[in-house]
């Protein structure tokens, strides 16, 4: 009996050794970053933090080269043909990806995943609003056809909402791509908890607001990542997220400030990273009086333009200053040198035509929020400097991100700050902004019947052109025009700057996902 004991504990302490060693040798990356997560489901997210984690816990039928998006690549589809009315394109997918239990994607699935991102209508839906139907011509074989040309459609479908999920799987737990799937879909909950796609990555757990931790897919068919196991932990304090750098607590730090990266240069174990980035800041001025009061006057949103210190926002994070909504870099976006000019006699003399010589009080709503290393809390202070010395008196009024996010997105707000990152690399993203568009429409009340026809002609003319000089056209007299005449004043575009430890390899900012968790590997 006692040589059976000590066998047993033998045997008990090499399982025990086996599983410390296997724990040792996990290869583990640590992200630092102020998490703005609405939803992982690919239908229902539309944030930056989103993108991250669905770019590689999901695929797309296409997507763009790793360092930026000069031309749309095969990812899920091995080709693709287009009509000649530009209203049907036809894929043919790829025989060899699977998803992460390891059943092969079919067209069914692309169907359903496009079907219930239109229905479900969550954020990201409108993306799909050109799609008159999908359909699957055979199980390797999928058309699309659209409503009316959409020069940006193939840039759409690279968009992480496009994420292709088992139908199966989302089916069994609550999902369906029925059209009255924004009453009765409730595979969201699941999809918040486990992933059902085909990237390099599942999805293990994510805590709102504390961490998101991914691990390997054992069933993925593409070359397989570096990381065993990739934890994005939230920490929404730049200062914090550089001393945790600095200690080797996390491995990257996505939102540090300007200053915090200088203080960080010189220190051999820490590499920086500094480039021009996409997301432009701006505030929105409410078009609708009950809503927006003194802010919906057209006059008063073109002298708040003109009353910003744009050298000064420039000065305190680096970038450029935007010319328009459209980020700098972006297919006929205007320049830093074709944006508004600060004016603030010209200000205070629309502020009168207005009938406020003497000024009037406002309330600025923002979220309390650090992104991509610009504190909101910062510029909120400095936008209330720079309108009061055209006498509008501003009152702050930070909130949680989620709640600033509902008023936001509700057309509550009479006067916000936010920043915006494009859902599709094209400049048709700009219309976002432009009367008919969901920004505009929903968020800033600014319809179409209160646009300039002139205007609204541009826009509709925009969203199918093809021919590069007509787009180049009507991109120059739509941001011509809402430089004039819009209920928004664009003012930074910053760099993206990051910083991670040395010894991390293969980073590459990117203008869709941010960075490419499965690029990242660590030097020995």
């Amino acid at each position: 009996m006692k040589k059976v004991r000590l066998l047993v504990l033998v045997l008990a302490i090499a399982v025990i050794a086996t599983g410390i060693t296997s724990a040792q040798d996990e290869t583990v990356l640590v992200v630092g970053h102020a998490e703005s997560t609405d939803s992982l489901d690919p239908a229902r997210g539309y944030t930056q933090t989103k993108d991250i984690i669905d770019h590689v816990i999901y695929e797309n039928l296409v997507t763009f080269p790793q360092a930026d998006a000069s031309e749309i690549l095969p990812m899920l589809a091995t080709d693709w043909a287009i009509s000649e009315d530009g209203l049907s394109y036809t894929f043919n997918l790829a025989s060899g990806p699977v998803f992460s239990d390891g059943s092969p994607i079919t067209a069914d699935d692309v169907v359903f995943s496009v079907n219930r991102l239109k229905y479900v209508q969550g954020s990201p839906s409108f993306l799909a609003a050109d799609i008159a139907g999908v359909t699957a011509d055979d199980e390797d074989t999928v058309t699309f056809t659209l409503s009316q040309p959409n020069p940006a459609f193939l840039a759409n479908l690279a968009n992480t909402a496009f994420g292709i999920v088992n139908a199966d799987v989302v089916r069994e737990n609550g999902g369906t791509d029925a059209e009255d799937a924004a009453t009765t879909d409730t595979a969201e909950t699941y999809l918040n908890s486990m992933s059902a796609g085909s990237g390099p990555y599942v999805l293990e757990s994510w805590e709102p607001q504390v961490e998101t931790v991914l691990v390997r897919n054992s069933n993925y068919t593409g070359d397989a990542p570096y990381f065993d196991r990739i934890i994005i932990t939230n920490i929404p304090e730049a200062a914090t997220q550089k001393v945790a750098l600095e200690s080797g607590e996390i491995d990257l730090a996505l939102d540090l400030t300007s200053d915090q990266i200088v203080a960080l240069e010189g220190n051999p174990e820490i590499t920086i990273y500094r480039g021009p980035g996409n997301i432009v800041h701006f505030l929105l001025m409410n078009a609708n009086p009950d809503v927006g009061g003194p802010m919906a006057d057209p006059l008063v949103q073109k002298a708040v333009r003109l009353s910003l210190d744009y050298e000064g926002y420039v000065a305190l994070w680096g970038g450029v200053q935007p010319g328009s909504v459209e980020f700098v870099g972006n297919a006929y976006a205007f320049t830093p040198e074709q944006g508004v000019q600060r004016n603030l006699d010209e200000a205070r003399a629309l502020l009168a035509e207005a009938g406020y010589a003497d000024g009037f009080d406002v309330t600025l709503e923002y979220p309390i929020f650090t992104f991509q290393g610009v504190n909101m809390e910062t510029n909120a202070q400095k936008i209330q400097a720079d309108l009061a010395e055209v006498g509008i008196n501003v009152t702050l009024s930070p909130a949680e991100l989620q709640v600033a996010l509902e008023n936001y997105r509700t057309g509550a707000e009479g006067f916000g700050y936010w920043f915006w990152g494009p859902d599709v690399l094209d400049a048709v993203d700009m219309l976002a902004f432009a009367p008919g568009g969901k920004v505009a429409e929903e968020r800033a009340l600014w319809t179409t019947d209160m646009a300039d026809p002139a205007l609204n002609e541009l826009v509709a003319r925009a969203r199918v052109a093809t021919d590069p000089a007509e787009r180049e056209e009507v991109f120059t007299g739509i941001q011509t025009m809402m430089q004039e005449n819009s209920p928004f004043a664009p003012f930074l575009q910053p760099d993206v700057q990051t910083a991670f430890r040395a010894d991390i390899e293969g980073y590459i900012w990117h203008p869709q996902w941010l960075l490419d968790l499965a690029l990242l590997g660590r030097s020995m």
